[in-house]
């Protein structure tokens, strides 16, 4: 307990990390968090108008798209369509997709920025670090999620509307594939971190008389 003490009261008090470090990560969030805005700006923009090729499901009941040695057997479940016009629907899903994509980048990246900061000025635990991280992880989670649920639903109603699957269009609600779990998890993992930096401060306050 008092190694565990003697810790807080090193991190939350000194400075952590040097001027010359916390410019370069704080630098590097930033250009990680231009170069995906401007790809998501220019996602949206391509989407939005022309000819669009997007990966979709592909329904394959009754396909023998090869023929293979050793009683193996293969199927196709995804296929590339160039689609002359996106239907304003669907347009609206992945465009939200992408923007709710977007926003769990930023909040990494402001936390990252958060965190080197309060390294650099020897101040972490703090209420508003305590909270900031619980917000990043709630926004990354429920933005990460989200965005992923958009973008496979838009896609498989492109499928049906294409006749790529046998269904009508609207029939399903949603089609989730290739659910990514990484954000879900990083963003509770980040609550979880939040409720140690509340540890921390206390920690810190009771060693504060302490030399």
């Amino acid at each position: 307990m008092k190694l565990i003490q003697c810790f807080v009261r090193w991190l939350g008090g000194t400075r952590a990390i040097s001027a010359a470090d916390a410019v370069a990560i704080i630098a590097l969030a930033g250009v990680v968090a231009l170069i995906f805005t401007m790809t998501t700006v220019a996602d949206i923009v391509g989407r939005s108008s022309g000819s669009v090729t997007l990966s979709m499901p592909l329904e394959s009941d009754g396909q023998d798209p090869l023929r293979l040695g050793g009683g193996a057997t293969a199927r196709y479940t995804r296929m590339e369509a160039a689609i002359p016009a996106l239907p304003e629907t669907e347009v609206t899903l992945l465009l939200w997709s992408s923007v709710l994509n977007l926003v769990g980048v930023l909040a990494v990246a402001g936390l990252v920025v958060l965190v080197t900061w309060r390294l650099w000025v020897g101040n972490l635990f703090t209420a508003g670090s305590a909270a900031l991280i619980a917000a990043c992880g709630a926004v990354l989670a429920l933005a990460g999620s989200a965005g992923q649920i958009l973008d496979s639903t838009a896609r498989n109603r492109l499928a049906e509307l294409i006749g790529a699957n046998p269904r009508f269009p609207g029939e399903s609600v949603v089609y989730v594939t290739d659910f990514n779990v990484v954000p879900l998890v990083a963003g509770a993992s980040l609550v979880l971190i939040a409720g140690v930096f509340q540890f921390g401060r206390k920690l810190q306050k009771d060693t504060e008389g302490l030399v």
